[in-house]
């Protein structure tokens, strides 16, 4: 599994009016995360690539997370097949590993030029892989 992980401190601009972060700012982090971890797989080929959109997004939220706190965010790829992906994003306090959010996010493959649904060639699951 080709995990990606990134850090975030949680600033006063994440928060909604109860004082923790907001349910969108995850949804941001979650996209956020997702198109680094592509850009970082895809840093050194030049293969000309399709574009990725979302499909559809199910979180579920364990903690809350308060101004201050520092999350570590990892994703991974848990499968690919047809012109689908689905995309694990988990995020967790990082001074006590305790879970915050998880979140499964279903991607399409979208022809560069077209935009139209496209099957996910074998040279994009080895990347994931």
């Amino acid at each position: 599994m080709n995990t990606f992980e990134q850090s975030i401190l949680v600033e006063e601009s994440h928060l909604d009016e109860l004082q923790h972060v907001n349910n969108v700012q995850y949804l941001q982090w979650v996209q956020d995360i997702a198109g680094a971890h592509w850009q970082h797989l895809i840093r050194d080929n030049p293969t000309e690539f399709g574009l990725w959109v979302v499909r559809s997004h199910h979180i579920e939220y364990k903690r809350q997370a308060k101004l201050g706190d520092r999350l570590r965010v990892i994703t991974h790829v848990e499968l690919t097949e047809g012109f689908l992906s689905e995309r694990r994003v988990r995020f967790f306090l990082e001074d006590s590993n305790t879970l915050v959010a998880q979140c499964s996010t279903q991607w399409c493959y979208l022809d560069p030029t077209s935009q139209k649904l496209l099957r996910i060639p074998e040279e994009v699951h080895a990347i994931f892989a």
